[in-house]
């Protein structure tokens, strides 16, 4: 697939986000080695703790539908839908990715409806993947 339409899929993606106290919308969208997409956006909850990430959001959907085996991640957000420059995933969201990617899975983070930075999930998680450290 290519790289801007999987982009394009996230910017889609952002509208669906449920983001009423912080009010920035995301929208992800990842593609499974089988050439399948599955978009995601972030769920908020007053509680915060609760709220879930747009890269959690289409990862669980993949899996919880027996996909396991992932490409790509492409990732698009901002304030009120307007993408604001590039959204790399929180912590949490990169660990899950670990779980279930390898080290030259590719996140692709929006940067403008146009254009894109590209980075390995190796690259979001410096030593995570280098074995003699374990």
């Amino acid at each position: 697939m290519d790289k801007q339409l999987l982009c394009d899929k996230a910017i889609e993606a952002m509208r669906y986000a449920y983001a009423p106290y912080s009010s920035y919308r995301v929208g992800a969208a990842l593609l499974t080695k089988s050439g399948k997409v599955y978009t995601g956006c972030n769920i908020e909850n007053a509680s915060y703790g609760a709220t879930n990430c747009a890269e959690r959001t289409a990862l669980f959907k993949a899996v919880s539908e027996g996909e396991t085996e992932f490409e790509a991640l492409a990732i698009a957000g901002g304030k009120e839908g307007n993408i604001e420059g590039a959204f790399p995933p929180c912590g949490i969201c990169r660990q899950v990715l670990s779980e279930f990617c390898d080290n030259n899975f590719k996140v692709l983070l929006v940067t403008c409806a146009t254009d894109f930075a590209e980075y390995t999930l190796e690259q979001l998680l410096p030593l995570s993947f280098d074995q003699k450290y374990l």
